[in-house]
């Protein structure tokens, strides 16, 4: 039997985890802030596998507990209920948003960070770095040409390998980035970020049609070479954190029509 999927966050980014889990066979436990009428439709649309719950719910029932909510929020998860968790660490560190001292002085990553606070439970960074429209989009099934390659890190191998399980499982070849204090390898601003899983878009489009192109395109596969050698090619940022300037425009203004289409749960 497949591992059950518990989610803290049923945005954008959530929603896009909740269905890549569910095609793939796993049952899923969806909650968030507001409670679990706020995503009765959306548990409506991904069907019999996945329901609403209570965060406290959520992570009793979970294998795996996913966290794409905003790094902000970390010391408001439960790290009583998390203790013994495997933890999908998803927050990314966007200065402009939110900042933190240790952050900013690169003395720590920001997934030491949620397990320092999370101390009893097994975080793994991992599905951070690509936009939930290609995070759906860009699966594919193992052995088929256009698969593509994630990043992991964490301290915990038992922890990393159920995770890498999973995303293989959804769709995604994986490779190790090192512990969380390496993890800075795979944060926004380095070359493994964001970038290479977006769409390329053509000199002369704009608006409207810049964002349908940036939609409807694939992406060109990564291979675990490939990723590697970006991994290994890495070097801390400086300064730390990513920035909306520093993302794929269309990524932005789709974001921003989107959320502002509905009320992003985290």
């Amino acid at each position: 039997m497949a591992p059950t999927i518990g989610i803290i966050g049923s945005g954008l980014v959530g929603g896009s985890v909740a269905r890549l889990a569910v095609d793939a066979g796993y049952s899923v436990v969806l909650s968030n802030s507001r409670g679990p009428e706020s995503i009765a439709e959306l548990v409506s649309e991904l069907g019999p596998p996945a329901r609403a719950a209570t965060v406290d719910e959520a992570v009793e029932a979970g294998d795996i507990i996913a966290l794409p909510v905003p790094l902000a929020s970390f010391e408001a998860l439960p790290a009583d209920k998390l203790a013994g968790k495997v933890v999908l660490d998803q927050t990314n560190y966007y200065p402009e948003f939110w900042r933190n001292a240790e952050l900013d002085a690169g003395e720590i990553t920001s997934s030491e960070l949620v397990q320092r606070h999370l101390k009893d439970s097994l975080v793994v960074k991992g599905l951070h770095n690509l936009d939930w429209n290609h995070m759906y989009s860009n699966a594919r099934p193992k052995g088929d040409a256009e698969r593509t390659t994630l990043p992991i890190a964490g301290d915990d191998p038992a922890a990393k390998k159920a995770v890498r399980q999973f995303l293989e499982a959804v769709g995604y070849d994986v490779v190790d980035a090192g512990s969380l204090a390496e993890s800075w390898r795979i944060e926004p601003e380095t070359p493994v970020y964001f970038w290479p899983y977006a769409p390329a878009l053509p000199d002369g489009i704009t608006g409207d049609e810049e964002k349908r192109f940036y939609l409807e395109h694939p992406v060109p596969p990564i291979s675990p070479k490939a990723a590697r050698a970006m991994i290994d090619s890495a070097e801390r940022p400086s300064p730390v954190g990513g920035t909306l300037a520093g993302m794929p425009p269309a990524h932005v203004a789709i974001f921003m029509d989107q959320a502002s289409a509905s009320t992003v749960n985290q």
